[in-house]
């Protein structure tokens, strides 16, 4: 398959992510800024998810950029991660509402660890059927980011049940980290 049918479907898809996040806002009765104080914890986490959301846009228009055609696999390996961004709405609406409840925090950080999981998984995918895979692989090198980021998510899954506010700090901690886009594939 051409990889513009790919890129276009999860352009679609993101877009779909993001505009579910918005919709999930709710406009206060009252025109008042008191009245937006309550829904900080729910806008926090909007904002949270949306870089999220386009860290994972960029840098999935960034490898891609070096994806000749899709493969199966990569069709694959494409909507397992689309999968778990899809999450993403879900449970930040639940950890926007419950912000000091562990579960929700758990689980938010669950979708977070399981879609870097996926993307590392179609990273993988797409050097392996790229036909200078060596080149490729070469040019990704050492991911910093993406080896501990797991590990942070792990640390803040397991923290949510001591303090569900180290975890969030752990979570926009890992997106600060990921705010410039990774540029590796871009020397090829």
């Amino acid at each position: 398959m051409n990889k513009g049918r790919l890129e276009a479907f999860s352009d679609g898809v993101i877009a779909i992510i993001i505009t579910i996040m918005v919709l999930q806002l709710t406009v206060p009765k009252e025109p008042t800024f008191a009245a937006l104080l309550p829904l900080m914890p729910v806008f926090l986490g909007y904002l949270l998810s949306f870089v999220y959301v386009a860290i994972y846009w960029n840098n999935h228009h960034h490898l891609l950029t070096v994806c000749d055609n899709a493969s199966g696999s990569v069709l694959w390996a494409n909507m397992h991660l689309l999968f778990w961004m899809s999450l993403i709405p879900f449970v930040t609406a639940w950890m926007g509402n419950n912000p000091a409840a562990a579960i929700p925090t758990a689980l938010y950080g669950a979708i977070l660890l399981l879609s870097a999981i996926a993307y590392e998984i179609l990273q993988v995918r797409i050097v392996a059927v790229h036909p200078d895979a060596a080149r490729v692989r070469d040019a990704l090198g050492r991911d910093f980011k993406g080896r501990f980021s797991p590990l942070f998510y792990l640390a803040a899954i397991g923290l949510a049940f001591v303090s569900p506010v180290i975890s969030h700090l752990i979570y926009a901690a890992v997106a600060l980290l990921w705010i410039v886009p990774d540029r590796r594939l871009e020397r090829l």
